[in-house]
């Protein structure tokens, strides 16, 4: 991958090379520390000549100023001052990682005609920078142009502020943050060949480096566990399946931990009911949840966060080998509730309902949200711009919406009811593992919710979000690493001492 930006800050002063990016208020307004980067005032001509009003995330550029060494001058607009928010800054700082273009030596001039940002905002637009950084290129052995172009090696940032200090320390929970986001879209889109179960699990352990403890199940485990509906689905590969564990300990001892649920199929052909081919090569990202528990759980452990939490996922390929299992096998769950599969690429509500059931058994956790790239009908209902959330608190859903609103991570509520759940009961076992095409996300939601008991409990369906989604001022990337910002806010928001 691209190297990420190292991001230092400093007072103001003229910048004397490379690219330097100044911020430009509601109709063009710029802040007195931006005038000695444009000592011949070239940008109000730009600005007039561009039709350039400072329209947020809106920038305009000039070659080689005059009256300065700089290679590019940059105005980023902010938009409306009193419509600034924390989202903002990001997509501020995005567009100005993508107005510095290509330059190694870049200089932020963090200044408004308000006055200048506060110690968290800059912390924000620093972030917005390294999102927008991220290229999944390691597989890339020539380059082309196009968009957004490659940097050449290491690309340093510099934002000049009114307190570097202070932004350097509000930057450490931001960095925190987007590390996670980086290491959710890295698991993604790596290929399935590299990134198998095992190989997932590897680097779930690598978690122990910021003060995590993880735990490692092997198939064995997770037979004496009686685990048949994930380990069904497992059956048709050759790749063992995992079953991984991470706990971070940040709050008091005797606090409930909060935990956090992943589907983590490396790759999904459909096994006996196999996918049409045109666009199964997507399927390497239907860990995509798994990867956001992960990422989370990085953050968390990275900026050491004053909760106790769990992060869970369950790591299978889903193959249509001889030994697969089939449409009509009936499969026993962990919970002794025993499952007709009808569909076999209805695979992954059968590993979360072993994985719900054992994170519940196991912790008597506060309250369990599970992430999964998990049904087509979600995106057919919210396409790419929320995900599905269905719950059975509504304290717990709420706070989700209001987490989703303050990250753009959106999510919309879906209904659940006994007339949906009536849909997967089965003549032959407790339930079948599909109600067919109508109400699809939602029947999913309605066997999922089987395996919770009475505990706190939302799905996030994140089939439509978590890759493929729209491209943004902070995310070029298939894989986007969704999930991350919504739950660290949901944490650091309601549920941290």
């Amino acid at each position: 991958m691209t190297d990420r930006p190292t991001v230092a800050f400093a007072r103001f002063a003229m910048p004397k090379k490379g690219s330097a990016v100044v911020l430009a208020g509601e109709g063009g307004g710029l802040g007195e520390n931006v005038r000695a980067c444009d000592p011949e005032s070239v940008l109000p001509r730009a600005f007039e000549a561009a039709g350039f009003s400072g329209g947020l995330a809106k920038s305009v550029e000039v070659l080689a100023p005059a009256g300065t060494e700089l290679d590019r001058l940059s105005a980023v607009g902010t938009g409306k001052a009193d419509l600034l928010g924390e989202t903002s800054w990001l997509r501020i700082g995005g567009a100005a990682m993508a107005a510095a273009r290509s330059a190694s030596d870049i200089v932020i001039v963090a200044d408004l005609p308000t006055g200048a940002p506060s110690a968290e905002d800059v912390a924000s637009l620093a972030l917005g920078m390294i999102l927008r950084a991220y290229n999944f290129d390691k597989y890339k052995t020539t380059s082309r142009e196009n968009g957004d172009e490659k940097p050449s090696g290491k690309v340093k940032v510099t934002i000049q502020c009114a307190d570097p200090a202070a932004a350097k320390k509000a930057f450490v929970r931001a960095e925190a943050v987007g590390g996670g986001v980086i290491l959710a879209r890295d698991l993604v889109n790596e290929p399935a060949n590299v990134l198998g179960p095992v190989e997932f699990a590897a680097k779930v352990k690598d978690l122990e480096k910021l003060g995590a403890k993880v735990e490692i199940l092997t198939e064995k485990e997770m037979k004496k566990l009686r685990m048949g509906a994930l380990l069904g689905v497992a059956q048709g590969s050759v790749r063992p399946p995992r079953l991984a564990i991470i706990e971070w300990n940040g709050g008091k001892a005797k606090d409930k931990p909060v935990a956090f649920v992943g589907k983590g199929v490396v790759f999904d052909t459909g096994g006996i009911s196999i996918k049409p081919a045109g666009g199964m090569e997507d399927m390497k990202g239907d860990m995509g949840g798994a990867a956001a528990v992960v990422g989370l759980m990085h953050a968390l452990a990275a900026r050491k966060a004053k909760v106790n939490a769990i992060g869970m996922i369950g790591l299978v390929e889903n193959m249509p080998d001889g030994n697969a299992q089939r449409p009509g096998d009936i499969v026993t769950s962990m919970s002794g509730q025993t499952i007709e599969v009808i569909n076999t690429d209805a695979e992954g509500r059968l590993v979360l309902a072993d994985l719900l059931w054992y994170c519940n058994d196991r912790y008597a956790p506060g309250f369990m949200v599970n992430l999964a790239t998990l049904t087509g009908a979600i995106m057919v209902a919210l396409g790419h711009h929320h995900a599905g959330l269905f719950s059975n608190d509504d304290a717990l859903a709420d706070n989700l919406t209001e987490a989703g609103i303050a990250t753009e991570e959106r999510v919309w509520r879906m209904p659940l009811g006994t007339e949906y759940d009536k849909m997967i009961d089965s003549k032959n076992a407790d339930m079948k593992n599909t109600g067919g095409r109508m109400a699809g996300s939602i029947t999913a939601a309605q066997f999922l919710k089987r395996f919770v008991k009475e505990t706190p409990w939302a799905h996030l369906d994140v089939a439509g979000t978590a890759m493929g989604s729209p491209l943004s001022e902070i995310n070029r990337s298939w894989g986007s690493g969704f999930g991350v910002r919504l739950l660290d806010r949901l944490v650091a928001d309601h549920y941290e001492n």
